[in-house]
């Protein structure tokens, strides 16, 4: 016979655990978090060791408990998917993703019909966030990870690479039609996209118009900062959609404005982006489901 703790411990641990609070594990499983608390105790005196490092907070795992938790993780989601299997009617291959806030919205969302008509006993759960979610925890079975280079905390399979463009609302621009002069840009209202400082090479207008002095153009005077600033890309496209200034966007998330005449190029000075990535844990319980979504991702990113 198995020598195994009780299930209620390991329940009480894992949920935990994923969530680093014994508060949000006690919400989860319906129980207080004096409970939590005691049947964590027990196991940690199963196993003789603790298994959280519970000062200074914020709650951490100890490497007794990490080395724990994919474990106890993978075990109940294999028996969690063959229950599945085994209940006529029930709803399989289930995934969390998360992606940043923008792609999420404008990419991932308008094309979840489609996924939905491919694998109709599948379910997803999407998190758009622009914070790096935890694959080794199980935090999420899916990354959507915006980088310049592949991320490291799983296998990365890049989906897509964006391009920076100056567009606007054609409404903003009624009279002209062709391109404009870099000048001619930076005189009009702006609106800027915040990236982390730290990344020098992000596509803000300063280096905008950099690109543009290098390729020769003229550029008098002292060029005015942006009108306005906004820390939330999705927030900045719908801004310059709704025509209060020209903005520099990934022609992946506007592309569908740009093909309907929602959104017009002024300039081919352009800015490289970065890659959407597709990242995972090699050794993920739902290969088969991850797999199927993966490649679905696929089909529409070359579409």
């Amino acid at each position: 016979m198995h020598r195994l703790p009780p299930l209620r411990e390991l329940q009480a641990f894992e949920s935990a655990a994923r969530l680093l609070s014994f508060r949000k594990a006690a919400e989860e499983l319906s129980v207080t978090p004096t409970a939590i608390s005691h049947q964590i105790r027990l196991l940690e005196r199963y196993c003789g060791q603790p298994l959280f490092q519970r000062q200074p907070r914020p709650l951490q795992l100890t490497q007794a408990g990490a080395q724990l938790l994919p474990v106890v993780r993978d075990a109940f989601v294999a028996i969690s998917d063959e229950l599945d299997r085994l209940t006529p009617g029930s709803r399989i291959g289930h995934l969390r993703v998360t992606a940043t806030s923008a792609f999420a919205a404008r990419w991932l969302l308008p094309r979840l019909e489609r996924w939905r008509a491919e694998a109709p006993d599948s379910s997803l759960d999407l998190v758009g966030t622009d914070a790096v979610l935890n694959l080794r925890t199980g935090e999420v079975d899916v990354a959507i990870r915006y980088a310049r280079t592949p991320p490291t905390d799983g296998i990365a399979v890049e989906l897509l690479r964006d391009t920076f463009h100056v567009v606007a609302a054609p409404a903003m621009l009624p009279e002209i039609a062709g391109m404009l002069e870099p000048q001619a840009i930076l005189d009009l209202p702006r609106v800027e996209i915040g990236w982390p400082l730290a990344d020098t090479a992000a596509p803000t207008w300063r280096n905008w118009e950099t690109a543009a002095r290098a390729a020769g153009h003229r550029i008098d005077g002292i060029v005015r900062p942006p009108q306005l600033k906004l820390h939330e890309e999705h927030h900045g496209i719908e801004a310059i959609l709704a025509g209060q200034g020209v903005g520099l966007c990934s022609d992946v998330l506007v592309a569908r404005e740009l093909r309907d005449g929602l959104l017009r190029r002024l300039s081919d000075i352009v800015l490289p982006g970065y890659g959407f990535y597709v990242v995972y844990r090699a050794e993920h319980p739902r290969r088969a489901a991850l797999d199927a979504l993966l490649r679905w991702m696929q089909r529409e990113a070359a579409a």
